[in-house]
C-alpha cells in the first residue's frame, strides 16, 4: 500500500541528522527536526524546514523520549519519523507508538526490531533456518546448566550480554578457569547498560574478520544485498576504519556470504535498511547480529553502489517497490571511511572537548565529508565525540588509501585534540596496506597510538613558529628601541 509521505521529522541529531536532510531535501519532502537546547545552533537544525525543541534530565535522556517526540512529529505535522542511528532507531516499542499515532516509522517492522534486536532470538531464528551461526551456549534454553554447556563450547569463549550491542558488556575468555567469574561481570554490564542481564556464549574465532552485508527489502517481498564492506578495523569492538569492498574477500565467498545475508532478510520478511553483520575467519563465516537500521559505516556503500540508501529507506516506508533486481547492481571501486573523533590517542583514546576554533574539511573529486558540526562550535562531554566522517572512494583500494591519508593530512581542526594524526598512521601500516587485518590488529599495534617524537630541527623551528604567532612576542619584536626612538625624526 502506497503511503504519501510529505513532511519527515527526524529524531536525531549530529551529523546523521545532516545526512538524512539532505535526502530529505532532495525528494521534495519538508523537514522536520527535534532538538535539546544545546544542539540550538548547529548544522542540522538550521538545515531543517521546521525545528522542534524537546527537553529532558539530560540531553540524551531528551532524544530518547519517544512519547514526546512523537507528540513533536504530531504538533509538525510531519506524516513520517526516520529515527536515524543510536538513540530510538532500535526500539520496538518506539515503531509501535508511531503506527499508534498514524506516523509512518522508517525503518522495519516493530516485530521485525523485537525478532533481530534480540541477539538470542535473532541467532536462533538464523539457525533454525539452516544458515550458519558458531556453536554456542544460550542462558534462556536452560539456566541452570548455561556455565556447564559454555564450558563445553570450548576456549577462547566470547560472553555477550543477549539485548546487548556497540561491544558493551562483551568479554573474551581463554583460560575457563575464569568462566565463572567473566560470566558474572557480563552479567553485570549487561544489566548495568541494557537492563537486560541474560547471555550467551559462543566460540570466538581468533584473529577473525568482521564482514557486514548492506541489505534492503520493500514491503512487495523484494530484498536485494548492496554487498559487504570490511569493518575489521576495531578498538574494544568499536569500528575505527570501514571499508567496500573487502579488500581480500575471494569473489565466491563475497556471492556466499552476500546471498546468506540476503536469505536472512528474506525469511524475516525484512522492510528497509538493515545490515546483517558475520565472523569470517579461515573460509568460514557465522552470522553475529543484525541491526535493523542505517549504519554509521553506510556511505562506503553508496560510494561503490551508486545508491542513496536514506532515499530508499524514504521510497520503501511510503510503500513504493525496489524497481531493481539484484543484477541491476554492481560494485565500482573502491571506498573508505574513517571516523574523525575529538580523543587524544596517546592517553589511552581519551575523549577531549573544546571550542571548534577553526575546521576545514578536505574538499576534491573523490572526497566527502558527513559532519554535523562546523568552525565555531564546540565539541561537549553531553555526547559521542565523533567530530566527522571522511570518506573517499577512488578505482582501487591502493588509490583510496593513497587518498584518505591526502584528505586527512588537509583536515585542519584547531581547538581539540583529535585522532587524525592517529589515523593517518593506522592506513599507512604495511598490514592494513596488505589487507592482513583482523578485529584484534589494532590492539596488537599500541605503538600506532603514541605521537611521534619530533627531531631537534623540527622542534625548534615548531616554537619559533608558536613564539611569533604570539601576540607578546611580536609586539616586543616590533617595538623601537629607546636609544633609537630618542633620535627622533632626526635624518643623516
Amino acid at each position: 500500500m502506497i503511503r504519501p509521505i510529505s513532511s519527515v521529522l527526524v529524531a536525531n541529531r549530529g551529523e546523521i541528522a545532516v545526512r538524512i536532510l539532505r535526502s530529505v531535501r532532495k525528494a521534495g519532502l519538508t523537514g522536520v527536526i527535534v532538538h535539546h537546547a544545546v544542539d540550538a545552533d548547529t548544522p542540522a537544525v538550521r538545515m531543517a524546514d521546521k525545528a522542534v525543541p524537546i527537553s529532558g534530565s539530560t540531553p540524551v535522556a531528551a532524544y530518547l523520549d519517544g512519547p514526546q517526540i512523537v507528540a513533536a512529529a504530531l504538533a509538525a505535522g510531519a506524516d513520517a519519523i526516520h529515527p536515524g542511528y543510536g538513540f530510538l532507531s532500535e526500539n520496538a516499542e518506539f515503531a509501535r507508538a508511531c503506527d499508534a499515532a498514524g506516523i509512518v516509522f522508517i525503518g522495519p517492522r516493530a516485530e521485525t526490531i523485537d525478532l533481530m534486536g534480540d541477539k538470542v532470538r535473532a541467532r536462533n531464528f538464523v539457525e533454525s533456518r539452516g544458515f550458519p551461526v558458531a556453536p554456542s551456549a544460550i542462558e534462556d534454553n536452560d539456566p541452570a546448566t548455561f556455565v556447564e554447556r559454555a564450558r563445553a563450547v570450548g576456549a577462547p569463549l566470547l560472553i555477550k550480554p543477549s539485548a546487548g550491542g556497540g561491544g558493551k558488556g562483551m568479554r573474551i575468555v581463554r583460560d575457563l578457569a575464569l568462566l565463572e567469574e567473566e560470566i558474572e561481570r557480563g552479567r553485570n554490564e549487561g544489566l548495568r547498560y541494557f537492563g537486560d542481564g541474560r547471555l550467551f556464549a559462543e566460540r570466538y574465532v581468533e584473529r577473525p574478520r568482521h564482514i557486514e552485508v548492506q541489505v534492503l527489502g520493500d514491503a512487495h517481498g523484494n530484498v536485494v544485498h548492496l554487498f559487504e564492506r570490511e569493518c575489521s578495523l576495531q578498538r574494544r569492538f568499536q569500528k575505527v576504519v570501514e571499508e567496500a569492498p573487502s579488500p581480500t574477500l575471494p569473489p565466491d565467498e563475497r556471492a556466499r556470504i552476500c546471498e546468506v545475508a540476503a536469505g536472512i532478510a528474506r525469511a524475516a520478511g525484512y522492510v528497509g535498511a538493515g545490515t546483517v553483520e558475520f565472523i569470517y575467519g579461515r573460509g568460514e563465516f557465522f552470522f553475529l547480529e543484525m541491526n535493523t537500521r542505517i549504519q554509521v559505516e553506510h556511505p562506503v556503500t553508496e560510494e561503490v553502489t551508486g545508491v542513496d540508501l536514506v532515499s530508499e529507506q524514504l521510497r520503501v516506508a511510503a510503500g513504493e517497490p525496489l524497481g531493481y533486481g539484484q543484477n541491476d547492481l554492481a560494485i565500482g571501486g573502491h571506498a573508505i571511511e574513517v571516523r574523525v573523533y575529538a580523543e587524544d590517542a596517546a592517553r589511552g583514546f581519551v575523549p577531549t572537548t573544546g571550542p571548534l576554533l577553526v575546521m576545514i574539511p578536505p574538499s576534491g573529486d573523490g572526497i566527502r565529508i558527513d559532519s554535523g558540526v562546523e568552525q565555531g562550535g564546540a565539541v561537549t562531554a553531553a555526547f559521542d565525540p565523533m567530530i566527522a566522517k571522511l570518506i573517499v572512494h577512488a578505482p582501487s583500494r591502493a588509490e583510496a588509501l593513497d587518498k584518505a591519508d591526502a584528505a586527512l593530512a588537509d583536515f585542519v581542526i584547531l581547538g581539540c585534540r583529535t585522532n587524525i594524526g592517529y589515523l593517518r598512521r593506522l592506513l599507512r601500516d604495511p598490514d592494513v596496506r596488505a589487507g592482513a587485518i583482523h578485529t584484534g590488529l589494532i590492539g596488537e599495534k599500541p605503538d600506532l597510538a603514541a605521537d611521534p617524537v619530533p627531531d631537534d630541527g623540527s622542534l625548534r623551528r615548531v616554537l619559533a613558529a608558536a613564539a611569533l604567532s604570539t601576540r607578546a612576542v611580536v609586539d616586543a619584536a616590533d617595538v623601537v628601541p629607546a636609544l633609537h626612538a630618542a633620535i627622533g625624526g632626526w635624518r643623516n
